[in-house]
């Protein structure tokens, strides 16, 4: 799950109690009876684990990939063209969703075959809601936004004049074809949706640092990141109010 289960914010454990205490009714309800020689919480052991091998089969990316489809902060995609390429391994239907016209989440379906812990999940047709997404001039962004010379943002609050030291703490948004456009989380990364993670900024010879929950930031070959592999926190600027460094 520390691989593949992620909180984009950082807070796994409480994403997994979200998750279990909306969506593990599936099996949190079944009779101890229902399984061989029930252990307490055996149930919470199986939901997380079959959810888990599920999605390790479906690399929504690869999938996109293989149909030239790829994510891009200008290029746009129908409906047909993304429907059409997540049908074709598994031979049914999925379901796309929308947020202002940008992919948001992909809906696979199953029919089980035996227990929901040990049967086997064959893919099925959508049940129950459908894709939202509009005809054409759909979105399909990175996860990783543009490195930070190129993004624009506000500062940390409690500012001086722009391209000074200065300190605060504060959320950096990110700005895209004219508009807002996410932000940055934790780790580093540009997300579209979502709430923006706290950053610290701290004085430094003629910049400032900046640091999140994660740990220091830094940027390396155009990519920012924040974490405790971070040992030399990158210096920043800020030029017309936006985010630089050199």
């Amino acid at each position: 799950m520390n691989t593949y289960w992620k909180d984009y914010q950082g807070n796994d454990e409480s994403f997994w109690e979200h998750e279990w205490g909306k969506h593990g009714t599936c099996i949190s309800t079944l009779e101890p009876g229902c399984y061989d020689n029930y252990t307490p919480q055996q149930e919470v052991v199986a939901y997380f684990q079959k959810t888990v091998d599920l999605f390790k089969t479906l690399d929504s990316y690869a999938i996109l990939s293989a149909a030239g489809i790829v994510p891009s902060s200008t290029k746009t995609y129908t409906s047909a063209q993304i429907l059409a390429a997540l049908a074709a391994p598994r031979g049914v239907q999925v379901s796309i969703m929308c947020r202002n016209g940008e992919i948001d989440e992909i809906w696979y379906f199953y029919e089980v075959r035996g227990s929901v812990q040990t049967g086997t999940f064959v893919p099925a047709e959508p049940d129950g809601s459908k894709s939202n997404c509009p005809a054409s001039g759909i979105k399909y962004l990175p996860k990783t936004g543009t490195p930070p010379s190129t993004s624009t943002g506000s500062p940390p609050t409690s500012t001086p004049t722009p391209g000074n030291p200065f300190s605060g703490k504060g959320t950096l948004p990110v700005t895209s074809g004219g508009k807002t456009n996410g932000c940055i989380i934790s780790g580093g990364t540009w997300y579209t949706t979502g709430t923006c993670a706290s950053f610290t900024a701290a004085a430094s010879g003629s910049g400032f640092t900046l640091t999140s929950s994660k740990g220091k930031c830094a940027v390396s070959n155009n990519v920012l990141t924040c974490g405790t592999s971070v040992t030399a926190a990158t210096v920043f600027t800020t030029v017309n109010g936006k985010l630089a460094y050199n």
